[in-house]
């Protein structure tokens, strides 16, 4: 008899756990879909913004001979756009928001070359996009910038946001909605590190110690993983001793 309260206790305590677990991934699931529809429409925005480009640069290029090498530089371009908008279209994830901005940056690329190959020009130098908006495309330079509250670093920057912080102006930096606030995108949640280690993961010279303080503190989400962990053990722990407690009190020994 004691041998089967022993059993009825101990699946009572499992078939709790189990339900807590269920109830946890549910939370989670939620909060991933909070995270998910902003980033998803930042993406979207920055795709059809890839696409006025390209209609642009075919204007640009109308009635010009390409060579080889522009038809190429020119179909690469396409391709990524049309790949990033089926990305952005199919997002699941925040953590995937990474490949979209991957093709974004790729096809911006491709167009610069396509300018230059017209041009007659030398082709670009690969650097990364401009920090403070990426849809302004190619950096020029490395700009010195020291966000509010923190210290100073050399951000990439188009032209015209190295003039304006060499000025002393703000630059012209993307911003996302976060709750009633506009706020840049680097302070909208870890959410959107992603986004960023898209356009920025391919080059060296970013600090992403940096970044990860600048994206509402990159690790946290370490910590927050660890500390579940740990109330999950302790509840589950908790538990088993309240229900062996119970049991062995009911015991006459």
């Amino acid at each position: 008899m004691e041998l089967v309260v022993v059993l009825v206790v101990l699946g009572g305590l499992v078939a709790a756990a189990l339900a807590a677990g269920a109830s946890g991934k549910r939370r989670e699931l939620v909060r991933r879909e909070a995270e998910l529809a902003p980033v998803k429409r930042l993406a979207e925005e920055d795709v059809t913004a890839l696409g006025v480009e390209l209609q642009e640069l075919d204007i640009d290029v109308a009635g010009e001979q390409l060579d080889a090498g522009a038809n190429a530089d020119y179909q690469r371009a396409l391709d990524s756009y049309e790949a990033a908008k089926t990305a952005a279209a199919q997002l699941a994830r925040p953590d995937d928001v990474r490949h979209v901005t991957e093709m974004l940056e790729d096809g911006r690329y491709a167009m610069a070359c396509v300018r230059a190959r017209v041009a007659g020009a030398p082709l670009p130098q690969r650097r990364p996009p401009c920090f403070f908006d990426p849809r302004h495309g190619l950096s020029v330079a490395d700009v010195a910038w020291t966000p509010p509250g923190g210290s100073q670093r050399d951000v990439p920057a188009c032209a015209l946001d190295v003039e304006r912080v060499r000025a002393g102006a703000e630059p012209d930096i993307r911003k996302v909605m976060v709750g009633s606030r506009r706020v840049p995108y680097w302070q909208g949640g870890r959410a959107y590190q992603p986004y960023a280690q898209g356009y920025f993961g391919g080059f060296g010279p970013m600090d992403w110690m940096f970044m990860g303080m600048l994206f509402g503190g990159g690790f946290d989400g370490i910590g927050d993983g660890i500390g579940a962990i740990g109330e999950g053990i302790g509840d589950l722990l908790g538990g088993l001793g309240d229900g062996l407690g119970d049991l062995f009190d009911g015991f006459d020994f």
